[in-house]
């Protein structure tokens, strides 16, 4: 019962959301308001005016991609550090952690000069390429391939002639699918929610990611704060979909990366 009401409780702020979106923006200075308005369809049409579909799917294209590519790293790595031995492997690891130290906008110019160099300003490779080197992930990947995956099964792999990577897409893999399914949503989320490196990198329109694209819906004299705050509601649905259909493996992977041995 406790559990349920915490949980209505916390779905109040995004209700809030929804119904702040049915109105006009001026009414939202006049209080706080529970029931919904009759202003949904014209604030509806205001967002799609500004080819908001077409931003949609560029955030889609670069959160899926890079998370993707993010997660396929940090496993491999942190299946590398979790269970061969290597000369510098101590030292490497700590340095990759020590990085979670260093804030990720002190990089962001050096960022972006590297990519002026490739020629890859506005364009989305930045969005995507940009993080799937994830210290956090690596970190996350070693702990619980560490205390998740047996040595007798990698050593069973090569017997039967599998080769070290065919043991990792074959055999460690399947294993690790909470552990894959909780960092996949955490960097999910973390790319979805990216504003700082597009608003730096990209200057075209039709380029922009959602976290831009709300700016948009403004005027030359008028700020629609409704028309932002349903577009903001519109952009949420991935995530609570993700976190819908993966909260079991979320928090089996949550327990599993936090114990070692």
């Amino acid at each position: 019962m406790f559990v349920t009401i915490l949980s209505l409780f916390s779905l109040i702020p995004f209700y809030t959301m929804i119904i702040m979106g049915t109105y006009v923006s001026e009414d939202l200075y006049t209080g706080f308001k529970i029931l919904p308005g009759n202003y949904l369809i014209e604030n509806f049409k205001t967002v799609m005016a500004q080819n908001f579909l077409n931003f949609y799917m560029n955030s889609l294209f670069v959160s899926l991609t890079h998370t993707v590519l993010a997660v396929f790293i940090s496993a491999l790595t942190g299946f590398t550090f979790a269970k061969y031995n290597f000369k510098g492997k101590k030292f490497l690891y700590y340095f990759i952690i020590g990085t979670l130290m260093i804030p990720p906008q002190l990089g962001l110019i050096g960022f972006v000069v590297e990519m002026r160099w490739l020629g890859l300003v506005n364009t989305l490779y930045p969005l995507i390429i940009g993080g799937i080197a994830n210290a956090f992930g690596v970190f996350w990947m070693t702990q619980y391939i560490s205390s998740a995956v047996p040595s007798e099964i990698i050593e069973s792999g090569r017997l039967d002639g599998c080769s070290d990577f065919g043991i990792f897409t074959r055999i460690i893999l399947p294993v690790i699918k909470p552990a894959l399914i909780t960092l996949f949503m955490l960097f999910f989320l973390w790319s979805w929610n990216n504003y700082l490196t597009p608003l730096v990198l990209i200057n075209k329109e039709k380029l922009y990611t959602i976290p831009l694209a709300i700016s948009l819906l403004s005027s030359e004299y008028r700020t629609d704060y409704s028309a932002r705050i349903l577009a903001l509601a519109m952009s949420t649905i991935p995530i609570l979909i993700m976190f819908g259909f993966g909260s079991k493996h979320l928090i089996r992977g949550l327990v599993g990366g936090s114990i070692k041995g």
